[in-house]
């Protein structure tokens, strides 16, 4: 196996203490803050040294190659973005510490998503449409190398899905600025230019999201191997299951211990490193 190290954290110092520590065969660079460790060994106390070190880690296959790889799918909302839309729609009404409450409690497994959904929404009743426009022109900001993925996947050819349990006013603008061939999320109703409360259509939950990274690989004919999955919260948890790498991307604890990767220091671009050369 290969230990991929990578982060902020990884100057010199911190890069030969770890090559002290698993006795690499060989070093290849990977990037500025990243390094590929061929042949490393592993050893108890990695984990704990690359934490405090501010270092991501992770043992790929030597074998696995990003060409080996047809789909990645991911979450919107504290994955792709480094908000959760909901919670800065509802500052708007001055609700915020109300919604993110409920957001963060769903986050974490503690309540049902599309309960915590439908919960939520009903708070933005009244507020003007508008305001989804100030939320993407005004908070929205992509989480760093999130550009870089996405170039990288599509120059390899890996299709790209983003799918949410967030809105498609924000998913459909991020799929024209990035370029996803795919989008998925919750309608919010609107009458009259408000709000209504509600959504409209089928609700895209935990298991939405698992049946439509399923739907996708099944079109594309690709063994589950050859898809690449990313997500924050528990209700990313079925969707990550169904792919061959799943990454919790600055994850709650829940998501960090069940899926294949975690990055809790690295941008978003880290996940190219992590799907070999």
């Amino acid at each position: 196996m290969n230990l991929v190290v990578q982060g902020p954290g990884l100057s010199p110092v911190a890069l030969q203490a770890l090559v002290d520590l698993t006795r690499p065969a060989g070093i290849t660079p990977l990037g500025a803050q990243a390094c590929c460790l061929t042949a490393a060994q592993a050893h108890p106390e990695l984990a704990e040294r690359c934490e405090a070190l501010g270092v991501d880690h992770a043992f790929i296959p030597a074998t696995r190659r990003l060409g080996d790889f047809g789909l990645f799918v991911t979450d919107m909302d504290s994955t792709l973005i480094t908000i959760e839309c909901i919670d800065e729609i509802a500052d708007m009404q001055g609700l915020k510490p109300q919604v993110a409450e409920i957001t963060e409690a769903a986050m974490r497994g503690e309540l049902e998503f599309r309960e915590s959904l439908t919960c939520r929404v009903a708070l933005l009743k009244g507020l003007p449409e508008a305001a989804l426009a100030r939320v993407f022109a005004e908070r929205l900001q992509l989480n760093p190398g999130a550009e870089t993925l996405l170039a990288g996947l599509k120059q390899a050819g890996i299709r790209t899905v983003l799918v949410s349990g967030g809105f498609t006013y924000f998913t459909d603008r991020l799929q024209q600025q990035l370029g996803f061939d795919y989008a998925y999320a919750n309608q919010l109703e609107v009458e009259n230019g408000l709000l209504t409360g509600r959504v409209t259509g089928p609700v895209i939950d935990a298991e939405a999201k698992r049946e439509t990274l399923i739907r996708i690989r099944t079109e594309l004919g690709l063994a589950p191997s050859a898809v690449v999955a990313a997500g924050d919260g528990a209700n990313d948890l079925p969707m990550l299951g169904e792919a061959g790498v799943g990454v919790a991307y600055h994850a709650k604890p829940v998501v960090r211990a069940q899926a294949s990767h975690a990055l809790n220091h690295t941008g978003l671009d880290g996940i190219l490193h992590l799907l070999g050369q």
